[in-house]
């Protein structure tokens, strides 16, 4: 009996639940999917960027933004920042294998949205006439 009970709360924990408050899911989720990170991880599914590229590519991100974005990205997982000793400083950003799979994910959602996006400009444009 007990050993059933633990296993079902190692399981629980495993899993995760994203609509609990104190689920860590939900941060995750808020990294990848906020404005910033998808945009971030769309560049990124074409390759290593160095930052300033990211930032020409992601148009209307500040550099403070980018780069919180960048750290929360790397602390969840999705993110390998590579610095290269030289002189200028040389860092690349890329996906790591997670970052990939979270990736195909991201850009399939994008990927839809700007496929339907006539369909749901249509619908606001109803609902602006209503």
């Amino acid at each position: 009996m007990m050993e059933r009970d633990a296993q079902g709360l190692l399981d629980g924990w495993r899993l995760g639940n994203v609509l609990a408050t104190d689920c860590p899911s939900r941060g995750i989720l808020s990294h990848l999917t906020n404005r910033w990170g998808v945009l971030v991880m769309v560049a990124l599914a074409t390759g290593p960027h160095r930052f300033a590229e990211l930032r020409r590519k992601v148009g209307g991100v500040s550099e403070r933004m980018l780069s919180q974005t960048l750290k929360e990205l790397e602390a969840d997982g999705f993110v390998l920042r590579t610095a290269h000793p030289v002189v200028p400083p040389h860092v690349v950003y890329e996906l790591t294998p997670l970052g990939v799979e979270a990736a195909g994910h991201v850009v399939a959602l994008v990927g839809w949205i700007e496929g339907a996006l006539p369909r749901i400009m249509a619908g606001k444009l109803a609902m602006a006439a209503e």
